[in-house]
């Protein structure tokens, strides 16, 4: 038998293979050393040697950022390079800067040319005050928005998300389409291994003598013939079919205005997973009225503008999140409700100039029930999550509940009344207690199945 030399050229490929991916890799870590050290180069070359950058930037973020950016105008100027920029252009030097941001309003009360100049022109807004910042702190923000933005890191990390997804691999480094390839092959394999056996039978059946012709051409009673001949399968079958009809028309029937699941695509989309969530923002204080109105309410966007004059885009890992999970650019709809608001980013100021958002409507309860949600939340206590799911983790609000009358039904027979600290409810109480010799509560033994209290 010839010998076939398959497996040492596999060696030498797979050997090629490994010399060139470690090559490739330490080329790779070495790049990732060189441009972060060149990094750290340029910031101690253009930070200043008396501030710590990274101590600077978590009090800018403490401090600075709700009114200021680095790189664009907010509620004050943008701060990169400020020490430089009032050194050459107003004769400025830092120990101004220490004036301005202990005692701003001091400054513009001495008649300072330069500080009562950036008071007006940004509309008299008066900067707070930080008289408690020493300055070492002052030094450390300085030494932060002296340091040059660091713009190559997401470029990077946008190409290596390219190259890895153009690879077409999965998660453990073998490609999809190999895979997929060799389950196409195994399935052919199978395919013609059937034939040849059936060929072979064939063969040896027609070598014993047997015909298989007249096997298969046998006369035999059709199966629905036989079937319509048996009166007991029928009767069955019928019966069978039958409550099998009606329980589908019955369940047909009683989703007929359920709209559990129900999401809607909105105007401007609005993340819960992110506000809710991720930024721990109240249900509450968007949704104040729920607190003492029947309805919850839609959010004016002037609640939206509140944080939002400010958050004018997001991370850039939140950005990149969106986009790949969920096909959403975050900064766009931020756009998008600066458009509604008639907000000018560059002037920092309302034009006037606002449009009406058509939100679409996710719960909605029929016109003949009745439901409050101030009595649900103020006085029962019940959390939002009870009956809307967790908000928290949704991307896309949906309808969680089903909201049908026997879903309300259940929850006022098994939920106990809140009696401790709800003066509202001791003396009533106190009473049904009695009556019905029991401890606590449910809202169904305080009247919460009377058809009067939902339906009037």
């Amino acid at each position: 038998m010839k010998k076939v030399p398959y497996r040492h050229s596999i060696s030498k490929v797979l050997g090629v293979s490994l010399i060139v991916f470690l090559l490739f890799s330490v080329s790779i870590f070495a790049q990732d050393g060189g441009s972060a050290e060149g990094a750290s180069a340029e910031v101690a070359d253009s930070g200043d040697s008396s501030g710590d950058p990274a101590k600077g930037k978590a009090l800018f973020n403490q401090n600075c950022a709700a009114c200021h950016s680095l790189t664009r105008k907010m509620t004050g100027p943008a701060l990169a390079n400020v020490e430089s920029r009032l050194s050459d252009d107003e004769g400025l030097d830092r120990e101004w800067l220490y004036n301005w941001i202990k005692n701003s309003p001091g400054l513009i009360a001495s008649g300072d040319a330069y500080a009562n100049k950036v008071y007006s022109e940004y509309n008299q807004a008066a900067m707070t005050p930080f008289p408690t910042l020493s300055n070492e702190d002052i030094d450390n923000i300085l030494a932060y928005t002296a340091a040059p933005p660091k713009t190559a890191a997401p470029a990077a990390t946008a190409a290596g998300e390219a190259s890895g997804s153009g690879s077409g691999s999965s998660g453990d480094g073998v490609s999809n389409e190999l895979v997929l390839g060799a389950l196409v092959l195994v399935f052919a394999l199978l395919v013609v291994m059937l034939f040849l056996v059936n060929k072979t039978l064939r063969r040896i059946a027609e070598a014993n003598g047997v015909d298989l012709s007249q096997e298969e051409s046998a006369k035999r009673l059709p199966l629905w013939k036989a079937f319509a001949k048996n009166q007991f399968l029928v009767l069955v079958t019928v019966v069978f079919l039958l409550l099998g009809s009606a329980y589908f028309a019955y369940g047909w029937m009683m989703q007929v205005g359920v709209d559990q699941g129900y999401a809607p695509v909105q105007p401007i989309h609005y993340s819960h997973r992110i506000h809710a969530g991720d930024n721990k923002i109240e249900c509450k204080y968007c949704h104040s009225s729920a607190r003492v109105s029947k309805t919850s309410g839609i959010p004016s966007l002037n609640v939206c503008m509140n944080c939002h004059k400010s958050i004018y885009q997001v991370a850039d890992e939140t950005l990149e999140e969106g986009k790949r999970e969920y096909g959403i650019d975050y900064n766009k709809e931020i756009k998008k409700l600066y458009a509604a608001v008639g907000w000018d980013e560059e002037n920092q100021k309302y034009t006037g100039e606002s449009q009406p958002v058509k939100w679409v409507r996710i719960h909605n309860l029929p016109d003949f029930a009745y439901f409050n949600h101030s009595q649900h939340v103020s006085v029962a206590g019940i959390e939002c999550q009870q009956c809307h799911g967790p908000v928290e983790e949704m991307e896309v609000m949906y309808q969680y509940s089903p909201l049908t009358m026997g879903w309300c039904v259940n929850c006022h027979r098994e939920t106990d009344i809140k009696v401790e600290g709800n003066a509202y409810y001791e003396k009533i109480h106190a009473e049904l207690s009695k009556k019905y010799g029991v401890d606590k509560l449910t809202a169904a033994q305080m009247g919460g199945l009377e058809c009067g209290k939902c339906h009037y």
